[in-house]
C-alpha cells in the first residue's frame, strides 16, 4: 500500500531535473561541478535540487577536500519500485473485480 512517504517521494521524483539527477547518479557518485556540466543547470538551482533529494532520503552525500560528492540510495528506489510492482500485481489478480452502482 502507498504511503504518504511514498507521495511525498513520487513528488520529489517527478521534477524533470531531479529525474535526470537521480538517473545521473544511478550511474556513478559525481560532484556538483560534474551535475552541472552534465544537466546545464546552473549551480544554485542544481544545489536546491540536491537539498530536496537529500532531504527525501534518495541521495547521501560525501564529503571530499572542498567538494561534496552525491550518491543514490539505491534501497530507496527499490523499495518505491516494490510498492508500484505491488500495484500492478493487484490490478492483474483484480481485473475482473468489477463493484456494482447502485
Amino acid at each position: 500500500m502507498m504511503t504518504s512517504v511514498d507521495a511525498d517521494l513520487i513528488r520529489v521524483l517527478g521534477d524533470p531535473l531531479r529525474l535526470q539527477i537521480v538517473t545521473l547518479l544511478a550511474r556513478e557518485t559525481l560532484c556538483t561541478t560534474h551535475l552541472v556540466e552534465e544537466t546545464g543547470a546552473r549551480q544554485t538551482n542544481l544545489s536546491n535540487h540536491l537539498r530536496v533529494l537529500r532531504e527525501a532520503g534518495v541521495v547521501e552525500t560525501e564529503p571530499c577536500g572542498r567538494f561534496t560528492y552525491y550518491r543514490l540510495k539505491p534501497d530507496v528506489i527499490e523499495a518505491l519500485a516494490g510498492r508500484f510492482a505491488d500495484l500492478a500485481a493487484a490490478a492483474r489478480a483484480n481485473a475482473d473485480t468489477k463493484r456494482a452502482c447502485p
